[in-house]
């Protein structure tokens, strides 16, 4: 392995010693490539500072050999050198400069360094967010996901992680104080990621430096109190190592046990947490036992619990039940003869790399029959992908203490192989991630475009939408988002939606929220175009019949509408006769043609009860007592239908209008004219048919219109009109149908019910 080639002067970070150490697990291959781009980026990196002041040379040097330690592959660790050199201004020499890395150094290289710059551009604009909303925690798991989102190599997610720690190092030990921005950023965002990926190491390290710039007084007071028991505490961990390692001896149980080091911000976490002080803590005495096998950790624990005295509900099998992110271990609390509590650990050699190195250490090693054996990071690439859409779906981490403390473990197996089981399909990323010129992350399906965007944002901005930039240059707006691009709408004073924006052929709109808004829209200038002709057509009539100082809202009342405008809609779509208003101040007139058009109608059958004759008319079916020959309709606000408990109200002109027993306008009307009330009944309905609304609420998707359509359809039931309405992705639909009897409407109302995240009533 050449380790002698780089001319280099003493000072420089990338010397023989250190290309040794980054390069003693690699091949010829990997060295040579190590050592290719150590020369690349010695002279340009020599004197170069970042803006917190860190020499950017001894940066990248150290960043090495944290991957190095991670057992990252050459090109990972060949990134993270040439990640750090500066960009070339403008197009053409970013374009040269990519093309020099190409030939030197392979497109896998590439890839790794463009994704790693483009984390960088996120990093620095999230950085500069000046609007609220950016900072919320939906905000930081937007943040998360669209970091892991626009990392298309799950490598590029570990180099950010350990150019973070190094930072953070180099700031501790030159005690330069660390920006709060970026403290508060590694709290939220990058242990989060650390711990989602299981890699301890980084986790815990990341932490506690950060920890102890954002909060150096509390960090200092908990240090200070393990220093004062620090020789006695040593003192106990050494006996007791010294005793459980002559009990593993005497059993022939192959094993390395000793103390297992503590985090300061997983105590001050766990103090937080379980509301508990420093000296009631389990854990401040801890020891590790590494065995070979899964049957020599369960013979650990039955012989430390034969030795001291286990403590109640202080023990945890992650083995077989393991954590989200794949941790596996035993954990227990013990006590000793004094009352001296103190946990250990229990894991075998693969468990502990994992435990340290979490998916890293699964990139470089798999079993390969009975022989297992290293592979290149590459041959487990379609894993890696798997691994990652995992992550993407992960839930809002919760409040994150020591090995112990992580969220509800899932049963079975890791997280890890579970996604390596899923089929191809259900792996598909679903979402993108863009974000607002103030650095808010927003979220969209898979296929979003600006119009999307705006609608997320706001609706009336939906509207209003005409134009966008994405990334500062002007684009249609069926253009189609990528994760990590910028969006900036550019908006009309006033205006309204396209119908082009609905057509899906052209693809406006991928989100079915934003076509709803859209739909809602048009629905409402509809609406308003039916007012104005239906308000102009009532207008006009009452013109005709010289009442034109009638209160229209009055009139409306009188003629069952709660409002004047649904009286408008009603005449507007020909549901509603003006001839009505004309009956309504004739009565006289009205009743006289009420005769004249029953005339050619099926005879009355006119039975009599005692004092009272109960007439059937042939149209309704309903049973009016006490009148003869009287006409009936049933009221559209409840639109009864058989076997309904029904009651009558007299109106002026129109005969007597049927209601359900609990309409609402009906309760409204008895109030105010009770003398008008009449007693009425089903009679024989025979084959008539009742038109009945069925109310639907459902969450809005595409298949939704079409599943309650093959409802209605299969009962062979007539729908006479739709009304369909969305908000916030809930629909909300009214059908009219025809049925014969309440026996339909049960049986439409439970197959409704029966299909998925439908809920359907009678209206």
């Amino acid at each position: 392995m050449p380790t002698t080639a780089i001319p280099l002067s003493d000072s420089s970070p990338f010397d023989a010693e250190w290309l040794d150490h980054v390069c003693k697990d690699l091949d010829q291959a990997g060295a040579s490539l190590m050592e290719l781009a150590a020369q690349w980026v010695s002279k340009p990196l020599a004197g170069l500072l970042a803006k917190t002041g860190e020499p950017l040379a001894e940066h990248s040097a150290a960043v090495v050999r944290i991957l190095a330690e991670l057992g990252t592959d050459a090109e990972t660790r060949a990134s993270a050198l040439i990640t750090v050199l500066p960009v070339a201004n403008g197009a053409t020499g970013a374009a040269a400069s990519q093309d020099a890395l190409r030939k030197a150094f392979g497109s896998e290289v590439v890839s790794l360094v463009q994704g790693t710059r483009a984390l960088l551009r996120l990093g620095d604009m999230a950085g500069q967010a000046n609007d609220n909303a950016a900072n919320g925690s939906d905000q930081k798991e937007m943040q998360r996901k669209m970091l892991l989102a626009m990392a298309a190599d799950l490598r590029i997610v570990l180099m950010r992680l350990a150019s973070r720690l190094q930072s953070l190092r180099w700031h501790a030990s030159s005690k330069t104080p660390y920006p709060p921005s970026l403290a508060r950023e590694t709290m939220e965002l990058y242990t989060p990621l650390a711990n989602r990926l299981g890699i301890w190491q980084l986790k815990w390290e990341m932490e506690d430096l950060a920890f102890r710039f954002q909060d150096p007084e509390t960090y200092k007071t908990i240090a200070g109190q393990l220093e004062e028991k620090r020789v006695e505490r040593e003192a106990f961990i050494t006996a007791v190592v010294e005793t459980l390692q002559g009990a593993l001896t005497a059993a022939h149980i192959k094993a390395e046990v000793t103390g297992r080091p503590k985090h300061i911000y997983s105590i001050w976490n766990k103090m937080r947490i379980k509301n508990l002080q420093f000296n009631q803590l389990f854990d401040l005495r801890a020891l590790r036992v590494i065995v070979e096998d899964e049957r020599a950790c369960y013979g650990v624990l039955a012989l430390a619990h034969s030795l001291w005295t286990p403590v109640s509900n202080e023990f945890d099998d992650y083995i077989s039940r393991p954590k989200a992110n794949g941790y596996r271990s035993l954990h227990t609390v013990v006590a000793d003869e004094e009352g001296r509590t103190f946990e250990i650990q229990i894991r075998t050699h693969e468990m502990h790399q994992f435990a340290e190195y979490g998916m890293a250490a699964h990139w470089l090693y798999k079993e390969s029959g009975a022989k297992g054996g290293k592979v290149a990071a590459a041959s487990g690439y379609d894993q890696k992908l798997a691994w990652m859409r995992q992550l993407l779906a992960w839930d809002k981490d919760g409040a994150s203490g020591g090995e112990g403390e992580a969220s509800a473990t899932q049963a079975g197996e890791p997280a890890v192989a579970r996604s390596a089981k899923k089929p191809p399909a259900a792996e598909a990323e679903e979402h993108i991630y863009v974000m607002t010129p103030q650095a808010r992350v927003i979220e969209l399906p898979v296929g979003a475009t600006p119009v999307d965007f705006a609608y997320y944002l706001h609706t009336d901005l939906g509207h209003r939408c005409r134009g966008a930039r994405v990334d500062g240059q002007m684009v249609p707006l069926l253009t189609r988002l990528a994760t990590g691009q910028t969006v900036e709408i550019i908006a009309a004073k006033s205006g309204g939606p396209s119908r082009d924006w609905l057509n899906t052929q052209l693809g406006f709109l991928a989100s079915p929220r934003s076509r709803a808004k859209v739909r809602a829209w048009f629905n409402a200038i509809e609406l308003q175009q039916r007012i104005s002709q239906g308000q102009a057509m009532v207008e006009k009539e009452l013109q005709r019949l010289g009442k034109t100082a009638v209160n229209l809202e009055q009139l409306a009342q009188q003629l069952e509408f709660a409002r004047a405008d649904d009286l408008y809609v009603a005449v507007a779509k020909d549901e509603f006769s003006l001839r009505q208003i004309d009956y309504l101040f004739t009565p006289q007139k009205g009743r006289l043609a009420d005769t004249a058009d029953t005339a050619g109608a099926p005879e009355a059958r006119v039975y009599q009860s005692g004092t009272a004759s109960v007439v059937k008319t042939g149209k309704s079916g309903v049973l009016v007592v006490g009148v003869d020959s009287l006409m009936t309709q049933l009221a559209r606000c409840c639109r009864p239908a058989p076997p309904d408990l029904i009651v009558g109200f007299v109106t002026r002109g129109r005969g007597v209008s049927i209601h359900r027993h609990d309409c609402a306008s009906y309760e409204a009307l008895a109030q105010r004219h009770p003398e008008r009330l009449i007693d009425v009944d089903w009679g024989d309905t025979g084959e008539a048919l009742y038109p009945v609304d069925i109310s639907i609420h459902a969450q809005e998707r595409d298949s939704l219109l079409r599943d309650v359509s093959e409802i209605f359809a299969k009962l062979r039931l007539n729908v006479v009109s739709v009304n369909t309405h969305s908000r916030r992705s809930l629909a909300h639909m009214v059908f009219t149908i025809e049925v014969k009897s309440g026996e339909q409407i049960s049986k439409v109302l439970t197959a409704l019910n029966e299909l998925s995240g439908v809920s359907a009533s009678r209206s």
